[in-house]
């Protein structure tokens, strides 16, 4: 079965980057010239996604806007003469189906999902986290979605983290099957180092089947007193297989400052109308003689 379908829970409060997201989605923070939340959007379309369900809270009509049709901006660019532009930003309302649904508590990620279940109906489906901006030669999502199709069943974005940092991540316990492809045996939600199974963390990309509904839907808070998706998942592995897919790709973790300013500095680098400019100034920031 092709997966048509994904959720995207965008309904966190981005704490992080307070006051920056006081009153503006943190999905919305520019990366460049396009919010964080395009970039996933895009990368869901290059995999074949053809609908997506945003799950929003309050304070996210930004998101709304930014993928619907701007009829007054595209007036004005017209009468400027800058048809290019009018082209760019239709494209973005024109890209994907889009549906939306309203989390209206913070119950966690697991909630988060089920609040798609309507939408999903008897399907698998994808769930893609906006923090993760995972720049790669073939998109993530794609990457999982062959071993979907090869395998049959729910599909993690795995990779190996420095095991100091392991206690920020869900993790894996793990038996290799193929090149870059395991079955999941167990899954801890940020584990102290000394607990954690291995060093391959969950990245917030997924591939899961419908049978996660009936087992979220009776999910226990668990950590922080949210209904765990990785709680939800170790269950639904004792009733089929479970996959990880260790990606090819760089992930930035764009939920973090230093890790959006990678992001945006590599991003930069690698543009026709930005790379030149900015290596030379980082050069001459940093002492460095030129290439």
């Amino acid at each position: 079965m092709t997966v048509k379908k994904a959720v995207f829970p965008v309904a966190g409060l981005g704490t992080r980057f307070l006051p920056a997201t006081k009153s503006s989605p943190k999905e919305m923070l520019s990366l460049i010239d396009k919010p964080l939340v395009q970039y996933v959007v895009e990368e869901a379309v290059a995999a074949g996604i053809e609908q997506i369900l945003f799950v929003t809270g309050r304070g996210k009509r930004a998101i709304e806007d930014h993928f619907d049709i701007s009829f007054e901006l595209e007036s004005i660019l017209r009468e400027k003469g800058k048809e290019d532009i009018v082209k760019e930003v239709r494209d973005i309302a024109e890209m994907i189906s889009i549906f939306y649904v309203r989390q209206k508590q913070a119950l966690g990620l697991g909630h988060a999902i089920l609040c798609a279940r309507e939408f999903v109906g008897n399907e698998p489906f994808a769930v893609l986290l906006g923090d993760d901006i995972i720049d790669a030669e073939r998109p993530c999502l794609g990457q999982l979605l062959d071993v979907f199709q090869k395998y049959r069943g729910s599909v993690l974005a795995l990779e190996q983290v420095p095991m100091e940092n392991i206690s920020a991540y869900g993790c894996v316990r793990a038996k290799t099957i193929s090149d870059r492809v395991y079955e999941v045996t167990d899954l801890v939600e940020k584990p102290k180092r000394e607990d954690a199974p291995s060093d391959l963390a969950i990245i917030g990309r997924y591939v899961l089947t419908p049978d996660i509904f009936p087992i979220l839907e009776k999910q226990e808070p668990g950590k922080g007193g949210e209904i765990q998706l990785t709680d939800a998942i170790l269950k639904l592995s004792k009733q089929q297989s479970i996959y990880g897919c260790r990606f090819e790709g760089n992930r930035y973790d764009c939920g973090d400052k230093l890790g959006f300013l990678k992001a945006t500095i590599d991003m930069a680098l690698k543009r026709e109308d930005l790379g030149r400019d900015l290596e030379e100034f980082l050069r001459a920031r940093l002492g460095c003689p030129a290439g």
